[in-house]
């Protein structure tokens, strides 16, 4: 018998089924909440905002995703784009900071279910985290994924790395218009 230990699966399993789930589309939602920590958004930009994936394939593993909705990058605005692009680079800056990792994968499921996106209607792009050694015998021998930290725990060290970036100090870049302004909600 293969044993996980996934503490924040317990949110799941004590849900109340009378209640009801995100109604649209979840990173329609998900930023319009009030508390940040309780949507796992760990970073926002002026066009954009950064949150941790529920169902991670390794400690880190987040989506950087604008405001908003559209199915192709090119339903973006250039504004819209760069700003995604530079939250991008800010995030594997916090990521690098907060987890020390060897690399990042950056990935992006294009197509529909075709591509293994779960959520095609709205572009987003996932970085994960990965290390030199990351790949052991449990997912080739055992077909099981052991996270080495709880969700609660990576939103920690991770929101704490971005507000330490010069963009969340408010630093100015030499330039302005190169500049990621981020916020926090605490």
């Amino acid at each position: 018998m293969d044993q996980i230990f996934a503490p924040w699966r317990i949110e799941w399993v004590e849900r109340d089924p009378e209640e009801k789930t995100i109604d649209g589309c979840p990173f329609c939602v998900l930023p319009e909440r009030e508390e940040d920590r309780e949507s796992r958004i760990v970073a926002r930009s002026a066009h954009s905002f950064v949150i941790l994936n529920n169902y991670p394939y390794n400690p880190g593993h987040v989506m950087v995703i604008p405001y908003r909705h559209a199915g192709e990058w090119g339903g973006l605005t250039d504004e819209e784009l760069l700003d995604h692009a530079r939250l991008k680079v800010a995030t594997i800056d916090a990521l690098d900071a907060a987890l020390g990792p060897d690399g990042t994968n950056a990935g992006e499921n294009l197509g529909g279910a075709a591509a293994g996106g779960s959520i095609d209607e709205h572009v987003h792009t996932h970085l994960v985290p990965r290390w030199s050694g990351d790949t052991n015998f449990m997912p080739v021998i055992g077909d099981t994924k052991v996270m080495v930290e709880a969700l609660e725990d990576t939103y920690d060290r991770l929101h704490e790395a971005f507000a330490s970036l010069p963009a969340a100090r408010g630093a100015d870049s030499p330039d302005d218009s190169d500049a990621v302004r981020l916020a926090f909600d605490g």
